[in-house]
Formats: C-alpha cells, structure tokens, sequence
C-alpha cells in the first residue's frame, strides 16, 4: 500500500471487518487502507474531510475495529512515525500536527530519547579493537579522503577539519569544481577513504567507494546498515543508528563515532602529532585567531 507503515494487523482487522460496516464506515476504511501514511498526522476531523465522512462516521469505524475511539486508532499510526518507520515526508508532517496541537513537549523527549538510543546502539555494536584497526589505517596512510553527500557532506568535512589540526594530508572530497571520482583518479593502496551515506545511499558516494576498491583503496564506511553498498565489501565497516522522530536521519551518533575515531587515529600515532596539535593552535594565537578575554 502507499507508505504502509503502521503494523499490518490493524490494517487487517479494518479489511476483515469490512462486511459489517455500513456503507459511510466503509468510505473512511478505504481512505484509511488507502492512505494509512495520513492517519498518524490527520485529525479525526481532517480524515472525515478526505473520506468525505462525517468525523462520527470515522469514530464508529475505529470502534468497529476494537479501538475506544478515533485517538486510542491513530496512537499506532503515530507512535510509527516517531520509531522513524515513516517516509520524510509524513515526519514532516507529524511534526506540523504536533506543533498545531500543543505536544512539543513530547517530541522534545522523543528527539532527546532518540538521540541517546542512537548513541548507545551504535557503540553497542562497536568494539574498541575494531576502532583501533580503523585508526591504525588512517595513520598508515598517505592521503585519507573523506567523503560525504548532502548533510554527510558538512559531517566529512569537520572530521576533516578536526584531523587537519595534526594530520597534514586529510582531503574532503569533492572539491569545489570537482568530482569525487576525479579526486580520486590517482589514489591507490597507500590511500584510505572514509565514506558515509545513509538509506536512501547517494549515488555519488556508492559509485566512489566502488572506483576506489577497484583502484585498491583501503575503504572505511559508515553507514545505517551493515548491507549498504559501502559497507559490504569494505576494509572496515560501521553501522551507525540514525533513528529520529524528526523528517532527516540523525547525525548525532555518526557525529560521535567520528569524534571518537579521531581520538583513536591520535592515540596510534607517532608523538609528532601532539606537536603539531601544539603548534597550530599556538599558531592561531600568535595570529589573533582566538579572542583573549581580560
């Protein structure tokens, strides 16, 4: 069905009750078979409308079905779209009908509850050996190319950023006029790339990581899935939770496995990284980079 979410069953008990109902009942049950993705961000009033019912008829019909009324139907609908199993669209729009109805206060704890979820589902899947595999990788390497599209994008670039306060040949790809693929035309098995795209996977990313294997460049992915495209296959490989109530997958668990990584390719490393870190931001202060309180 279009955007079936929602657990299939509830969706069954409308279609085997389907005989019962009366004529108007069945107008709103086709609308909710049809539509089940309006359901969990639609009042009983907005579903009347569409099904071109009156909003009793839709009460009746969910009391039919074995629900008290309209609202204890819809909670399924709804607690859907906060476990992330709707389309962008239908978060987005869940997320309007929360505002309109006064509960930001609930998908304040559903965003803060997500995040947490994400961070520990994530690490729980992590081992510090796998991490300091990934590290030692990194810092074997000549050139490590980071690669991300969309949010991913600015995600690759501050582990970039983060790295080139010690760590001399870090390259985000594309760079500005360029390509991925063209940045990597001369990489080879001295190089890594660090790549990172989420369900749905962009092209761009996929198509990189498979050049780069091809040119014999060691890969390091992070993905939502062990079954994404740059992760099967890859040198080292991991998943990430991206869980949200809201309409984007989360960074926040991405964010910190990166974090922690670097901290990692830091504690691998030879001690001249801690005299560069030293050195640039000595640098910066001698520039005027940083304000000086007082």
């Amino acid at each position: 069905m279009n955007g079936t979410y929602v657990s299939i069953s509830i969706l069954d008990r409308l279609s085997g009750e389907w005989g019962k109902l009366t004529p108007e009942a069945r107008k709103a049950a086709r609308y909710v078979l049809e539509n089940p993705q309006d359901v969990g961000v639609s009042t009983v009033r907005e579903i009347a409308e569409a099904a071109r019912v009156k909003p009793n008829t839709v009460v009746r019909m969910a009391r039919q079905v074995g629900f008290d009324g309209y609202e204890d139907f819809r909670a399924p609908f709804r607690e859907a779209i906060r476990a992330g199993q709707a389309r962008f669209p239908d978060r987005a729009r869940w997320l309007q009908s929360i505002g309109r109805e006064g509960e930001l206060g609930a998908l304040y704890a559903d965003m803060v509850g997500a995040a947490i979820r994400n961070i520990e589902q994530t690490f729980a899947g992590i081992s510090a050996d796998d991490l300091k595999a990934a590290a030692e990788t990194i810092w074997d390497a000549r050139n490590v190319f980071t690669l991300g599209a969309g949010v991913m994008h600015s995600n690759a670039r501050n582990f970039t950023y983060l790295a080139s306060t010690g760590m001399k040949d870090f390259h985000a790809i594309p760079r500005p006029g360029s390509t991925a693929t063209d940045d990597l035309a001369w990489a080879d098995a001295q190089d890594v790339l660090v790549a990172m795209t989420c369900r749905p996977c962009r092209n761009e990313v996929v198509e990189a990581v498979r050049i780069a294997r091809e040119q014999g460049v060691r890969v390091i992915a992070l993905s939502d899935s062990p079954a994404s495209p740059i992760s099967l296959g890859a040198d080292h490989a991991f998943t990430v939770a991206v869980d949200t109530p809201q309409f984007f997958p989360s960074s926040v668990s991405l964010i910190a496995l990166l974090e922690t990584l670097l901290s990692f390719v830091i504690s691998v490393a030879s001690d001249k990284i801690v005299e560069r870190v030293e050195r640039f931001h000595h640098r910066r202060h001698d520039l005027g980079i940083y304000h000086e309180d007082g």
